[in-house]
């Protein structure tokens, strides 16, 4: 039932900023544990940041600790995803996940963790 879309892609230069977002759909949202994940062509997808229920707990990869920052707002069904210091290896699409069953009392950090996920947003990072 719940739908995702996410915005905000594009191409930027080494060392710029992006802040990407997810509106999500339905009457759950506030009771979803989200997350954002990234694939680059020919390669699987990974996690990149993830966030409680609350927006209490979050994880990072260790590719993006100190420069990504994940965030959500309840009031408006938004996730957001805040990318400083981008480098030419951050570019890859990003799509963000919702797990919408189950106790979701901690991050959850593996595509098998979530059930509903949006087609995704290109971001581009130049040298």
């Amino acid at each position: 039932q719940a739908q995702l879309v996410e915005s905000g892609g594009g191409l930027v230069q080494a060392g710029g900023s992006l802040r990407l977002s997810c509106a999500v759909s339905g009457r759950g949202f506030s009771t979803y544990a989200m997350g954002w994940f990234r694939q680059a062509p020919g390669k699987e997808r990974e996690f990149v940041a993830g966030v409680s229920v609350s927006g209490r707990e979050t994880t990072y990869a260790e590719s993006v600790k100190g420069r990504f920052t994940i965030s959500r707002d309840n009031a408006k069904n938004t996730l957001y995803l805040q990318m400083n210091s981008l480098k030419p290896q951050d570019t890859a699409v990003y799509a963000c996940a919702a797990r919408t069953y189950g106790s979701s009392w901690s991050v959850k950090t593996a595509s098998g963790d979530y059930n509903y996920w949006g087609q995704g947003t290109q971001v581009t990072v130049s040298s």
